[in-house]
């Protein structure tokens, strides 16, 4: 018997997102270098249960939002499936390169080197509610250079929402009090 609408089977309750994510991620040692443990989130993408299931779970802590902001890449599959969910359009926050026209670009620090962000700022409307979506949250960086990005502009940090955070990196310190959210924490 497949589940109903609201994902309960004849098992019992539907399993939380935190749950999803534990029984579908991917886990690969040593990938992309040795020493690294990554966790791959697209099995969790590819299940429908899962994908709904996630994606109203990272809205789900935060207020009245007016968009939700994907960082690149597996940030616009979350971010794109949360805005339909809550009823909100999706920004698309990209590495240089990627996007035409006149942008806003913001760079930031990682562990072994910089990076950028780019965002259009023409889709952005001034003091609009923008909850940031990604995959992951390691150090922070990322996700508070996107922050930044959105702010210079125009617009308000509803907050931050990921599917899985590394508390062992502190990236939440990087956020500077931002309201944040995850879904499961290792």
């Amino acid at each position: 018997m497949a589940a109903d609408a609201t994902g309960a089977g004849p098992d019992g309750p539907a399993p939380t997102a935190a749950e999803l994510v534990d029984r579908l991620t991917r886990v690969q040692q040593d990938f992309p270098i040795p020493g690294i443990l990554f966790r791959d989130l697209t099995p969790v993408l590819a299940d429908p249960l899962a994908l709904r299931t996630v994606a109203s779970a990272l809205i789900a802590q935060h207020g009245p939002i007016d968009l939700i902001a994907g960082l690149e890449s597996r940030g616009f599959l979350l971010g794109a499936a949360a805005a339909v969910l809550a009823g909100t359009g999706v920004l698309a926050i990209r590495k240089p390169g990627k996007l035409p026209g006149d942008i806003l670009a913001e760079d930031y620090t990682l562990e072994y080197g910089t990076a950028r962000l780019e965002l259009h700022p023409a889709d952005v409307p001034t003091g609009s509610r923008v909850l940031v979506v990604d995959d992951l949250l390691a150090t922070g960086g990322t996700a508070a250079a996107a922050c930044r990005l959105l702010e210079r502009a125009g617009a308000v940090v509803a907050g931050v929402a990921v599917v899985i955070e590394l508390v062992d990196l502190d990236g939440r310190q990087a956020l500077e009090g931002r309201p944040f959210s995850t879904v499961r924490q290792y």
